[in-house]
């Protein structure tokens, strides 16, 4: 599927707009910035995009007040439909955040039941009962999201809470003609909400894309064909910047080896999990890694392991943005995209991922491996691409017995002849194709 073969790039919406931290209600018309990104994404060679939510909020956009309206800080629906548009145009697919677990406490719902209480219609909607208060003192009690009672949780098992979210992405589908969804806090959504979903995406369009937010635990229970097509790939995100950072490639190769690894016990062959170095709830990638020479390294990493490569606005080009000091530093508003050096690394990592079958498809086998030295390769169908890492400051030669005959490196076109070992520069990172 287009999915699959395809590098995503997520935008945080609100954020690189430059919207109003809260909706007090004015009005604005920002979405111009997205259309300023387009010939930066084509240049790129990114193949599809992930808005996070980009429907009427409170504030962060995850505490909808309104599932079928743009949110006003960011323009209207009509605005965004061209947005969408003028992304296919250019061959870019699109998926929307899709926000089901909770909504803010500005949710026309929620409002009805603050108004009415027991006599709301909507006071099933919601975990609430009406001999308690919350913390906002309401008068009733409301189950928040993982304490947070500016997000009140939805009531997923009520089948017209279902039915209601379901007519918002049929509505999505034919009002904007979005591509996919992800689903926000996947991980605590209601399993028999997200089949009923599967099925109605199925209905849409046979290639409708749903993705699922997932720090932990086993994806299997998530990532089948029941339910969604993939998941975040939470696990080797912590691999990644943590191998570099302590010279340690025995960490992100023992996750790669027991998700994807030759061995009939591994968890997820055949699965297509996305693969990232930050996004908007991590510190990005320039100030989590301590050498910033690791960065195209890492990024090659991230292009040739088995997944589906996702970039994060501002990070192609070395935006740094730390946790510590709060959302708003991880979503700055981008006047303009930059273009520099590492883009142009990751614009020949786009290029060679999405013309190589094996780093879409293949399976995953290690070839050698020290604390400082990687090389693994991947194979389909007979195509064979071998990646070789060396985040040493000095140069390296290590065994590879599995590595024999001519490589063409990916990114220059020389043709390499090896022979049981590969010699690395030092900061290095190679992508052969065999053969």
């Amino acid at each position: 599927m287009w999915y699959d073969e395809s590098v995503f790039y997520q935008f945080y919406t609100l954020g690189v707009c430059g919207a109003p931290k809260q909706n007090t209600g004015e009005e604005g018309h920002r979405l111009q910035t997205l259309l300023l990104f387009l010939p930066h994404l084509t240049k790129l060679g990114i193949g599809a995009v992930y808005f996070t939510p980009v429907f009427e909020s409170d504030a962060h956009g995850y505490d909808t007040r309104d599932y079928r309206t743009i949110d006003r800080r960011l323009g209207t629906n009509e605005e965004f439909a061209d947005v969408v548009k003028a992304y296919h145009e250019k061959g870019l697919r699109v998926v929307l955040d899709g926000v089901f677990n909770h909504v803010g406490r500005g949710f026309w719902a929620f409002r009805d039941v603050q108004e009415k209480r027991e006599q709301s219609p909507y006071r099933d909607w919601f975990l609430l009962r009406f001999d308690g208060d919350s913390p906002y003192h309401d008068g009733f009690y409301y189950e928040g999201w993982e304490g947070h009672y500016e997000l009140v949780k939805l009531n997923l098992k009520n089948p017209a809470v279902c039915d209601y979210l379901l007519d918002c992405v049929v509505h999505w589908f034919h009002t904007f003609q979005i591509d996919g969804l992800r689903l926000d806090v996947a991980y605590s959504l209601d399993e028999g909400f997200m089949r009923r979903l599967r099925e109605t995406a199925k209905s849409l369009s046979p290639d409708f894309f749903l993705l699922g937010e997932m720090l932990h635990g086993d994806y299997n229970r998530l990532v089948n064909d029941q339910m969604l097509h993939s998941v975040t790939n939470y696990e080797c995100y912590k691999g990644l910047y943590s191998s570099f950072n302590s010279y340690n490639f025995f960490e992100i190769a023992y996750s790669l080896n027991r998700q994807f690894g030759s061995e009939p016990w591994t968890l997820y062959k055949g699965k297509h999990l996305l693969c990232f170095a930050d996004n908007h709830d991590v510190t990005r990638l320039a100030s989590i890694l301590t050498v910033k020479e690791h960065i195209p390294l890492l990024y090659t990493l991230l292009f040739t392991m088995p997944g589906i490569p996702c970039l994060y606005y501002g990070s192609e080009w070395g935006m740094e943005g730390e946790k510590a000091h709060g959302d708003d530093a991880l979503r700055p508003a981008v006047e303009e995209p930059v273009w520099n050096g590492l883009c142009d690394t990751i614009a020949s990592l786009c290029a060679i991922h999405k013309q190589e079958k094996a780093l879409c498809y293949g399976d995953y086998t290690q070839v050698a491996l020290t604390n400082r030295q990687y090389v693994f390769a991947r194979a389909c169908d007979g195509e064979r691409v071998v990646v070789a890492l060396n985040a040493d400051n000095a140069p390296a030669t290590l065994p590879a017995p599995g590595l024999q005959g001519q490589g063409t490196d990916l990114v220059t076109g020389d043709v390499r002849t090896f022979s049981g070992q590969v010699e690395l520069p030092p900061l290095s990172a190679f992508i052969w194709r065999m053969g």
